[in-house]
């Protein structure tokens, strides 16, 4: 039995505690009684702004988003010479000559639209098709390693015939991570194994030599003259294969050491590069093409510009002669996103404009203008360019396609005006087609042989509506 003594204890023992609990409960209520008077203030200042407002600032900041380049070619470059530089008797000048020999390799770097990532030190990260993505940036970053180690070879001090510094370079094609830094300067952070096998590309290399990858290498081994120079390692991968970049093949070099591209080499660049432009273009023709051009519509500017290659060949022309009027029937009907009417001087604008922007020669330019002009209806080529092209344009006239795809001709003019009925029509294209010849013998082979076919088609048709 609990004693008088205990009793009392645990009596005064259950008041402390009591006592205690009371003391944090006012404690509390002081406490909520300052927070009701702040938040009462703070409502006061937030009752300046409207809900839209406080909305907009409380909105929490995305995080950046990683971008992912398909195809990138990553330049690792070193300077050599750094252990040499102490004691020179020009050390002075030699520091000089490599800050003006840095500023080369940015200028080199934009000249080719290369972006110069970071550097660290001695060594310094390049990357194409990051600034813009496209299907050059191998041969791009090649002939900046090439100019490159160009400005090494002829940075000379005090009339020295070998050169004080050398570049290493490595580069390696493939994709990579992009982190946007937000500096227009260099606006992404590269990660990812392309970048790590550049820059041992660049560690495996040997002063003043330029190391590629066997990926880099597919790219580009129809432009430079390259050797076998080893394997390298690669986790998951085994062994990678390394090519030495000698310079550009002598037939397509204006210089014997094979670091100045020559027509030859262009021409063959902007075969590669037109699949850029016609990527481009057909994205703008697919926004801003009227949506009832059934004939004049992306797919009849596919059909001439495999055509115009299909002929071109045929016929015997040249890479340059094929490239032109490729250019040509990727721009011939362009003119439409302006107006039906002249539609062909508009797209020769269209072509001049975008064609300058990838800085091709003016005769090349005029070139591409004067065959988009020459396929203004009646056709009347002046020379093969022209016949080919205006071919390619009229290709449907001796296809199996032939009364389908007339019919879409049809309805496009219809909606414009320009046209009676389908009678009327069928009469019209059965005079044209009775009249017509292709111009190149190539076409001839190909469609001549249809066209009769077709002459019966419209005849049959035109009898029936006839009997109706």
């Amino acid at each position: 039995m609990e004693s008088i003594e205990d009793y009392i204890l645990r009596i005064t023992k259950l008041a402390n505690r009591n006592k205690e609990l009371n003391d944090q409960l006012q404690g509390l209520v002081g406490r909520y009684e300052i927070i009701q008077k702040q938040n009462e203030k703070y409502l006061n200042l937030l009752s300046e702004y409207s809900y839209e407002e406080i909305e907009e600032r409380l909105k929490i900041p995305s995080k950046k988003r990683v971008k992912r380049f398909r195809m990138v070619s990553v330049l690792h470059a070193t300077i050599k010479g750094f252990d040499r530089i102490n004691g020179n008797a020009h050390s002075q000048k030699l520091i000089d000559a490599l800050d003006e020999l840095y500023l080369q390799f940015d200028d080199i770097a934009k000249k080719y639209g290369v972006l110069k990532v970071k550097t660290i030190g001695d060594t310094f990260l390049f990357a194409g098709g990051v600034l813009e993505e496209n299907r050059t940036n191998p041969i791009d970053v090649v002939n900046t390693a090439l100019e490159m180690q160009a400005a090494a070879d002829a940075c000379l001090i005090n009339g020295d015939t070998e050169p004080f510094w050398k570049v290493s370079i490595g580069i390696h094609t493939g994709p990579v991570l992009g982190e946007p830094t937000g500096k227009k300067s260099s606006p992404y952070t590269l990660t990812g194994e392309s970048v790590n096998i550049a820059s041992r590309m660049g560690m495996a290399c040997k002063e003043g030599d330029i190391n590629i990858s066997v990926m880099t290498y597919e790219l580009i081994k129809e432009f430079f003259s390259l050797t076998e120079n080893g394997k390298m390692p690669a986790k998951y991968k085994g062994f990678l294969d390394m090519f030495k970049v000698k310079g550009i093949l002598p037939d397509l070099s204006e210089d014997s050491e094979g670091r100045v591209p020559n027509r030859r080499f262009n021409t063959k660049y902007s075969l590669i590069q037109f699949m850029d432009i016609q990527e481009d273009l057909l994205d703008i023709l697919e926004q801003k093409l009227p949506e009832n051009l059934y004939y004049h519509n992306i797919k009849h500017t596919i059909d001439v510009i495999t055509e115009v290659e299909l002929i071109g060949w045929a016929e015997g022309l040249n890479e340059e002669e094929i490239l032109l009027l490729k250019l040509a029937a990727l721009f011939h009907d362009s003119g439409h996103t302006i107006g039906y009417q002249e539609h062909e001087m508009h797209g020769a604008k269209i072509a001049r404009d975008i064609l300058s922007n990838y800085h091709y020669p003016e005769d090349q330019i005029e070139t591409v203008c004067r065959l988009i002009l020459s396929t203004k209806f009646p056709p009347e080529p002046k020379d093969i360019l022209e016949q080919v092209i205006c071919d390619s344009d009229l290709d449907y006239l001796g296809r199996s396609d032939f009364i389908p795809v007339s019919n879409t001709l049809f309805q496009e003019l219809k909606e414009r005006n320009m046209i009676g009925t389908i009678d009327e029509w069928n009469q019209m294209q059965l005079n044209f087609i009775r009249k017509h010849q292709y111009h190149t013998e190539t076409a001839r082979n190909l469609r001549e042989v249809n066209k009769q076919s077709q002459i019966e088609r419209l005849e049959s048709l035109l009898q029936l509506s006839e009997k109706a």
